[in-house]
């Protein structure tokens, strides 16, 4: 599975996660599987967002077309994106 994580500041999360939920890139169609927002216990005003993907060249064009949405909303929605592409290596699930 690959996963293109994401992360950065949000000044109002509410905002931001309507703005995420209007899909701007078409997540659904462009191959995302699943994704999941998480937010650290002490600052509701970060988020970090998996994408996962069966294969990397989907996550390479939704990274390319989130950096060029990223242009427009830097400063306003979110604040520093960070990215990285992973591959994972190994689950484990305990009971």
């Amino acid at each position: 599975m690959i996963i293109l994580q994401i992360e950065h500041k949000v000044p109002n999360f509410d905002a931001w996660k309507k703005a995420f939920d209007n899909d701007p890139i078409n997540r659904n169609k462009s191959g995302v599987r699943r994704y999941r927002i998480f937010r650290p216990i002490d600052d509701p005003n970060y988020v970090i967002i998996d994408l996962e993907f069966n294969n990397v060249h989907d996550a390479e064009s939704i990274l390319a077309a989130l950096r060029k949405l990223w242009v427009h909303v830097e400063g306003k929605v979110i604040v520093n994106p960070q990215s990285r592409i992973l591959e994972t290596v190994e689950t484990m699930e305990y009971k």
